[in-house]
């Protein structure tokens, strides 16, 4: 185990040097839904907002794009979804770091994979093309979202070396680690509006 741990630490140290390749070709979309919603108190992927559950928003703000959907362990509540659901495999429980590994593998043949949670409904429209060529993620009202954002496939390796390490499992590593740009978005107010509790909810139903 420990000899693993040092590999693994050699190879984020060596990935983290290079600069991957930006990837400029049309990408695949992966939106993240394996959390647990604790605060929320309930599944956030399925709350209702104007008639339509929030993930169902986030995909609309993708269109034309192929689409898959990271579930974490659970990926039977998407079944109705009719697109390609990812589990977590071997890194369950590692969070959103877990499901982008799996969806970087899924979008091998795209050459990028743009992520986007699914509690964000009012992403901007520019938002695909702005985030290209990856890496890059969103930033807007001077904070970082470094889940929408964009990924080169070819950081696949040095994602496997930071969830290997396990040290640190925050996206903000490996977005610093493959030299991932901020993209400065106008604060809109809420175009990049996290659902986190029930009055957040209600607060976006006024919108």
């Amino acid at each position: 185990m420990a000899a693993e741990s040092r590999e693994a630490k050699k190879l984020l140290h060596d990935t983290a040097k290079k600069t991957h390749p930006l990837t400029v070709t049309t990408p695949k979309v992966l939106i993240l839904a394996g959390g647990r919603s604790r605060r929320f108190g309930a599944d956030k992927a399925f709350a209702m907002l104007q008639g339509k559950p929030l993930i169902a928003h986030v995909m609309a703000a993708f269109p034309g794009l192929p689409i898959a959907i990271s579930a974490g362990a659970d990926a039977a509540r998407f079944a109705d979804f009719r697109v390609p659901v990812l589990m977590d495999g071997e890194f369950q429980g590692q969070g959103p770091l877990a499901g982008l590994a799996v969806g970087l593998a899924w979008a091998a043949d795209a050459g990028a994979l743009i992520t986007a949670p699914c509690d964000t409904p009012f992403l901007p429209a520019d938002l695909v093309p702005r985030l290209l060529p990856a890496p890059a993620y969103a930033r807007a009202g001077g904070r970082d979202h470094f889940l929408v954002a964009s990924w080169p496939v070819a950081a696949r390796a040095t994602l496997l070396a930071i969830l290997r390490d396990g040290s640190s499992l925050k996206v903000e590593r490996f977005a610093h680690a493959i030299g991932a740009r901020a993209v400065e978005f106008e604060d809109q107010g809420k175009d990049f509006l996290n659902i986190n509790y029930r009055a957040d909810l209600d607060n976006a139903a006024l919108e």
